[in-house]
This record gives structure tokens, C-alpha cells and sequence, in this order.
């Protein structure tokens, strides 16, 4: 065959490499693996992560920030109306829970590895069943209003329908 092929003995140097313990030693990694990224297809896609972790002082000072500039969070009350903001995305389930405009708390988590392959509407869904699940507490025996931005799951959700007790 007529070609243009990899080395084989930097092959062997890849396949033996550890995974990578520190922001030095993916850095190494990457430099010899982008070498070779035009016999790799999607190299991209699966370096992507990696390079991520290479950016870590940008997300440490970022996420430093948010937890010094926390926002001022209510106190949750009994007899008071609640509302649950939802969304979902292909990486991750998010909600919050508020009273009288002022929110009270959030909650997120990643998709598990079965949920990438739900349709949107059962990923808005799964983000309904996080927040009633966790806020249950909270919820159980008072009125709340569920916001979510899909409109199939409007009919499943209505008043009459949605008993916490």
C-alpha cells in the first residue's frame, strides 16, 4: 500500500504513555499525539476534553469569582407559592427554586451516560422529576408553578394534574 503512514515506533511511545497526572503531562500528551492528528478521525472532538483540563486556571479563577460573589439567596416559607424554573441540554439537567422573585435555591447535575440518548422532551422531563425529587422537602402540601421552555410537556403539567402530596 502507497501512503503516507505513522511511525511505528512513536506508536509504541503513545500506546505505553500513562494517563497523565497533571496539567504538564496532558500537555506533553497532546503535543505528540497532534502530530499525528491528520490519520486520526474527529481528532478534535476527543482531544477536546483534554484541552479543556489545559484551561483550568481560566475555570478556577471563574468559578473562585462565582463563589465570592455569591448571589443572595431567600429562605424557603411555608404558605407561599413556589416556582421551579427548569431546563435541559445535551450535557446537563439545571433548575431553580424561587419564591416571590427572589430565588431560594438551584440545582443542577450531568446527564448520565443512558440519558444522552433521551429526546428532548424526556430530558425535560428527567430535569421536572430532579427538581421535585430534591425539593420535595419544600414542595410537598404547598403550590408551585413548574416553568420549562418545551411545549409538549405543558399538557402533562397542569394544575389539577400535579398533586405533591
Amino acid at each position: 500500500m502507497v501512503g503516507i503512514k505513522v511511525n511505528s515506533k512513536k506508536i509504541r511511545v503513545v500506546l505505553d504513555w500513562n494517563p497523565p497526572k497533571n496539567v504538564t503531562e496532558v500537555y506533553s500528551f497532546l503535543r505528540l499525539t497532534s502530530y499525528y492528528r491528520r490519520f486520526v478521525k474527529g481528532f478534535s472532538m476527543i482531544a477536546t476534553p483534554l484541552i479543556q483540563l489545559l484551561r483550568k486556571d481560566e475555570n478556577f479563577d471563574k468559578l473562585k469569582k462565582a463563589l465570592t460573589e455569591p448571589p443572595v439567596l431567600s429562605q424557603p416559607e411555608s404558605r407561599v407559592k413556589y416556582v421551579v424554573f427548569t431546563d435541559a441540554s445535551l450535557n446537563g439537567l439545571g433548575c431553580k427554586l424561587m419564591k416571590n422573585g427572589k430565588v431560594i435555591t438551584y440545582a443542577l447535575r450531568q446527564l448520565k451516560p443512558h440519558e444522552k440518548n433521551y429526546p428532548t422532551q424526556g430530558l425535560e422531563l428527567a430535569t421536572i422529576v430532579l427538581a421535585l425529587k430534591i425539593w420535595k422537602h419544600n414542595l410537598f402540601g404547598e403550590k408551585c408553578c413548574i416553568f420549562l421552555d418545551h411545549k409538549i410537556l405543558k399538557y402533562l403539567l397542569t394544575q389539577k394534574d400535579l398533586d405533591l402530596r
